[in-house]
């Protein structure tokens, strides 16, 4: 599936900016499944200063606002094509190991909650056994979008996947991260992805998307779509992963000189019509 891409921030500053660094994760990856056709970056009142690939293997691009800006806006733009893979990744790659996703971090960590929720899986006891992982982790997948409805406005990017478990709201950063935490304390390695997903209804999205994947032996990395209760499908496209929302946070960033900003986001995801060759 090709799929057209159209990705813009924009930051109203309060008072003129003295200086301030934007980190943006916002190119896709080149991955199996996922061939990257054409992507663009452009800034207004903004300027790239450094780009680089981080432990992640994710594309990062460090950009400096100009000094006095009232306003910066980024627009990044592209074609990707997708394959259906079921959600299979497959190998591990990366400058991190494999065992380094089983650690859990602040935001993915379990507590009573989410124990609790652990507890009514089959199979959990001391983590599933090989053969039974892929199973386990559907039904993990299920038995969270059952338990934490999907509720935009309930929590922040700073939430803890037991903090979405106790008040029993979130979005699919809170999914993902609740997926992660129990797929770790069961043995199994997992990441949080981020990217974007063309829903079928319609050509703007509300926002950026994220989900998790598993790495199970024979197959590799295996993604998790908590909140659609799906795998992702050639609708998806991988940005960038990391053991939680913070290592793949689309912007993220630092500021002087105001106190006060506000972010407006605007997405637009759409497929295009693939030219087939003449023989």
């Amino acid at each position: 599936m090709k799929l057209a891409i159209r990705h813009t921030t924009r930051y109203s500053f309060a008072d003129p900016v003295v200086h301030a660094l934007q980190r943006l994760r916002l190119t896709p990856k080149a991955t199996q499944g996922q061939q990257i056709l054409s992507w663009q970056m452009d800034y207004e009142n903004a300027y790239t200063e450094l780009e680089y690939e981080d432990q992640h293997f994710n594309t990062v691009t460090l950009v400096a606002v100009e000094p006095g800006a009232r306003e910066v806006r980024i627009t990044c733009s592209g074609e990707v094509m997708t394959e259906d893979n079921s959600g299979v990744i497959g190998r591990h790659a990366g400058h991190l190991p494999l065992w380094s996703f089983l650690s859990q971090t602040k935001l993915t960590k379990p507590g009573p909650k989410m124990r609790a929720l652990m507890r009514d899986i089959p199979d959990y006891g001391a983590g599933p056994q090989d053969g039974a992982k892929l199973d386990y982790l559907h039904a993990l997948s299920a038995a969270i979008r059952d338990q934490v409805a999907y509720e935009t406005g309930t929590t922040q990017v700073t939430t803890t996947g037991e903090e979405a478990v106790t008040d029993g709201s979130g979005v699919c950063q809170d999914h993902a991260h609740i997926f992660l935490g129990a797929a770790r304390a069961g043995g199994i390695p997992a990441r949080y992805v981020s990217g974007y997903l063309m829903m079928n209804d319609r050509i703007d999205q509300e926002a950026t998307h994220a989900w998790a994947e598993a790495h199970i032996d024979g197959l590799g990395w295996v993604g998790f779509d908590i909140s659609n209760g799906i795998s992702p499908d050639p609708r998806y496209v991988r940005v960038a992963t990391g053991r939680d929302y913070r290592d793949a946070a689309p912007v993220t960033g630092i500021s002087f000189g105001t106190t006060e900003q506000l972010l407006t986001v605007d997405v637009s995801v759409e497929q295009q019509q693939v030219e087939q060759q003449q023989q």
